[in-house]
């Protein structure tokens, strides 16, 4: 069957869907990274306590856990299009419902909706990344993409203090929200596979299936992936190193008001120099990769190499709990740092699953490796309640946090010390 082409001769419609998941995922962190905004406000507001705050973190953490366990395997069997569809408009809803919430058991209502729809959205971009990019592709694609988590939660400490003080602190929930809306429109409109789509010429097909074409064509059943080697490289990195992203997201915003005394309104300015920061390693972590493989690097070689510049460029976290209080640049320094790598690194780490499986199992694998990092999340956020509440510092979370990338890397490479393609009965 040959493809049916009406576009122009040339064309690179492939990066204007690189283009739509960066702005999903952008979305994606505007939407939870609201309740973090807000959360010394609404520690006085609602009066809830750090471990009770932990616990609305821990439902989002579960919920988001429990639909990647099955967001995989749907977009697996019935395409992104419509299941991104879908995932978008449900967390799009929950957003904005969190302006209904009064206390922190229906904060923690609206958590667990939005983490049930944001759950698709990485395994619905790794697996159109699959999908529109050759292997060589990928890692900048991928990089490029989860950029918007950076950009994302740069645009939330920019809105959310105004509308809160504008408008009151529903309003933040609902303005960010109501953003999901409009990117469906243009999903929807823009959206279909490169084979056949009018806007892909011929040319730019050739290169999106350039690479050797998958042996199996179907959904692959958990019970083929879960033993594979591959998988556990890839679930278990996610799970030492989705933690700390996560604890940085939603515990920082506190730990600058409470160690530094920032106001709301104070808040923005360490929170966007980090997460400025934090976009030049995503996308500068994934063309990494890519440029040694094209410089005749070994996949294996490439991504890893990659990863363990990413994995040492954290550790000067390790000293943030011995800074005082007039060190607060210095701090937004070492974070800035250790934010651009995990996204470096996650960027790579998100590329191994379609380095080595085939395109119709890339999200059922992202899936379960995103359920294993969910896991440890929820682990993370626990234990952070508990620690701050009781220790009344955040010194044993920055230890974890300076550490846990190096363990990543180690169990990837014990898992998979090749990267070979993996073969699925």
């Amino acid at each position: 069957m040959t493809a049916t082409i009406a576009g122009p001769q040339r064309s690179k419609f492939r990066w204007t869907v690189c283009a739509l998941l960066f702005f999903a995922t952008t979305i994606n962190y505007v939407d939870r990274q609201v309740l973090s905004m807000l959360a010394d406000t609404l520690k006085v507001q609602i009066g809830w306590t750090p471990i009770e705050y932990s616990n609305i973190t821990t439902a989002f953490s579960l919920a988001y856990m429990v639909g990647l366990l099955g967001a995989g395997r749907l977009l697996d069997k019935f395409g992104t299009r419509i299941g991104f569809a879908i995932a978008i408009t449900v967390w799009s809803v929950a957003a904005m419902a969190h302006a209904l919430a009064t206390t922190a058991f229906t904060f923690g209502v609206a958590r667990t909706l939005l983490g049930l729809g944001e759950s698709a959205n990485f395994p619905a971009c790794i697996k159109t990344v699959a999908e529109w990019f050759p292997k060589k592709e990928r890692a900048h694609a991928t990089g490029i993409f989860n950029s918007g988590s950076n950009i994302g939660a740069v645009v939330a400490p920019i809105t959310v203090p105004w509308l809160a003080v504008t408008f009151g602190w529903q309003s933040a929930f609902i303005v960010t929200g109501a953003l999901g809306f409009l990117w469906l429109l243009f999903w929807l409109v823009l959206y279909g596979p490169p084979r056949g789509h009018k806007k892909v010429s011929a040319q730019e097909l050739t290169l999106i299936e350039s690479d050797p074409a998958d042996r199996v064509a179907a959904a692959y059943p958990w019970r083929h992936l879960l033993p594979k080697r591959g998988t556990w490289a890839f679930g278990l990195g996610k799970f030492l190193s989705d933690p700390i992203w996560w604890f940085y997201l939603f515990w920082l915003p506190m730990y600058f008001q409470e160690t530094f005394g920032l106001t709301l309104t104070q808040l923005p300015v360490p929170m966007l120099i980090i997460y400025n920061a934090s976009s030049v390693g995503s996308i500068g972590g994934g063309w990494l990769s890519s440029g040694l493989i094209n410089r005749g690097w070994s996949i294996n070689a490439s991504r890893k190499t990659a990863m363990l510049i990413c994995a040492l460029a954290v550790l000067p976290v390790l000293l943030v709990p011995y800074a005082t209080k007039g060190s607060m640049w210095e701090v937004i320094a070492i974070l800035s740092v250790a934010m651009a790598a995990h996204q470096g690194f996650s960027a790579n780490l998100f590329t191994l699953t379609s380095d080595m499986f085939p395109r119709a199992a890339v999200g059922s694998v992202v899936g379960i490796g995103g359920a294993m990092g969910a896991f440890g999340i929820v682990l993370m956020q626990k234990l952070a309640g508990y620690v701050v509440q009781w220790t009344g510092s955040y010194s044993i979370l920055f230890v974890i946090s300076g550490t846990a990338y190096l363990f990543a890397l180690l169990v990837v490479h014990l898992f998979a010390p090749k990267l070979e393609p993996v073969e699925i009965d």
